[in-house]
């Protein structure tokens, strides 16, 4: 992985990786080579031994601002093939985000536009800095948001949706934590100290409880509950029996971190 690459990431001694949006000249605005970057980033980290989240950041001044302009006026004269193909990637990429099998935390700073939104809709938690603006922008350009519709559906709802991608208006992170879109706003300066939280509260949690619970989670926003109702109740029993949970309730009753904790924390 170089400095210049589109996308960057570390893990630590922890299991916990940092993914970083890396083209702070355009903002961090999405290209084929960025999508290809994200995609190819999580399916590495989707193997990596012992990881337990993910953290995700832009450099420079914005988290991401949307797509990049004249990377999209070339795919307008590129075949039909290519352009559709671009667009699967793109709905490949945030699908992938949203189905990652460890938790991910997105840290929006300055703006966060278009896909930007779909990226940090798409986490399992969101904090904002207090001055970041947000727009679901693609509107203003003559395009759609259309690969992220149904997860600002899922996030935001369908009337705050609504509102928000036919405007292409810009909102502030007040808003868009009561849409629901973020969780919480600090300040610009706090907000790595803010996503450090959230990651020690993940790293107290039983790993195997925590990646099922994401599973169930995210099954249960797309299938009827009749069709969930056995699963459940097997899951509810069988995590009772599991070492992870003899582990967590011993580590409660003694009042100690759980083993799966990293040491020097």
């Amino acid at each position: 992985m170089a400095i210049d690459d589109p996308v960057l990431c570390g893990v630590d001694g922890r299991g916990v990786a940092t993914v970083t949006l890396n083209r702070p000249r355009v903002g961090n605005a999405y290209n084929g080579a960025l999508i290809e970057g994200l995609i190819d980033t999580f399916a590495r980290l989707d193997r990596e031994a012992g990881l337990r989240c993910v953290v995700i950041k832009g450099a420079g001044k914005h988290f991401q601002l949307g797509a990049d302009l004249s990377f999209l006026d070339r795919l307008r004269t590129v075949s039909p093939e290519e352009n559709h193909e671009f667009s699967r990637r793109t709905v490949a990429a945030i699908r992938g985000l949203q189905s990652f099998s460890r938790p991910t935390i997105a840290l929006v700073h300055g703006g966060c536009f278009g896909g930007g939104v779909g990226i940090a809709a798409a986490c399992d938690i969101a904090l904002a800095a207090a001055d970041a603006l947000f727009a679901i922008s693609e509107v203003r350009w003559g395009i759609t948001p259309a690969p992220i519709v149904p997860l600002l559906i899922d996030r935001i709802g369908a009337r705050n949706a609504g509102r928000f991608a036919l405007t292409g208006e810009r909102f502030d992170a007040m808003t868009a934590r009561g849409i629901g879109l973020v969780h919480d706003i600090c300040p610009a300066a706090e907000l790595d100290a803010a996503g450090a939280r959230i990651v020690d509260h993940l790293l107290m949690a039983g790993p195997e409880a925590v990646a099922i619970t994401k599973k169930l989670l995210g099954d249960a926003v797309e299938a009827p509950f009749d069709t969930l109702h056995d699963r459940i109740v097997e899951e509810a029993a069988s995590r009772r029996r599991s070492a992870e949970a003899a582990e967590g309730l011993a580590s409660f009753r003694e009042k100690r971190p759980p083993k799966w904790y990293p040491k020097g924390n």
